[in-house]
């Protein structure tokens, strides 16, 4: 499947790349072989094979969350070096 020039600078426009002529001609040439490669993949016979995301095995380790107690002078000593609280809490602008 060979790519034409102007699909090629589409491409490029759509990852806000800037190429010139010569580099759109190489990418032609460059993108079109990966996608022939891609239509020989689509024929392998995959029936059969099991759907995976990953072949590791690893799992993700994660340990329980726990609330620790502190004292109230601790609590207190905190909040004073808050630049602002409100109600025992910390305030802090939002992230949205």
């Amino acid at each position: 499947m060979a790519l034409t020039k102007k699909e090629v600078e589409h491409i490029a426009l759509l990852a806000r790349l800037k190429i010139t002529d010569e580099e759109v001609e190489k990418f032609s040439h460059q993108l079109s072989q990966i996608l022939e490669y891609v239509e020989q993949l689509q024929q392998v016979n995959t029936d059969g094979v099991e759907l995976t995301a990953q072949v590791t095995g690893l799992e993700n380790v994660l340990r329980d969350d726990v609330v620790d107690q502190c004292d109230g002078g601790t609590i207190k000593k905190t909040l004073a070096l808050a630049p602002e609280t409100e109600d025992d809490l910390i305030k802090a602008r939002s992230v949205f």
